[in-house]
């Protein structure tokens, strides 16, 4: 399985509503970063991605962007192949 990385928040339904999906997805494990409280965090988010919104997805080290973009790369067939590692 790749690895996941989200950075989000407590009190995001976005963030809930991601996890969710890659829940649904077979996905038990992912590398959490909370941003809550942490100005510097939030603001290496941004610098990492240009956005400042959580929740941001990463999947082997590829951005994927936010709740609605992975909805969408799940809806074209290219979620599950990129966490079995076979996205290119």
């Amino acid at each position: 399985m790749a690895h996941v990385k989200i950075f989000s928040s407590d009190y995001c339904p976005y963030c809930h509503r991601a996890k969710a999906l890659l829940r649904a997805r077979g996905v038990t494990e992912w590398e959490e970063i909370n941003v809550d409280g942490q100005p510097e965090v939030r603001q290496e988010m941004a610098r990492l991605v240009g956005r400042t919104s959580v929740p941001q997805i990463f999947i082997d080290g590829r951005h994927i962007g936010g709740c609605d973009d992975l909805h969408a790369l799940d809806a074209r067939g290219g979620l599950v192949p990129l966490l079995q590692g076979q996205g290119g």
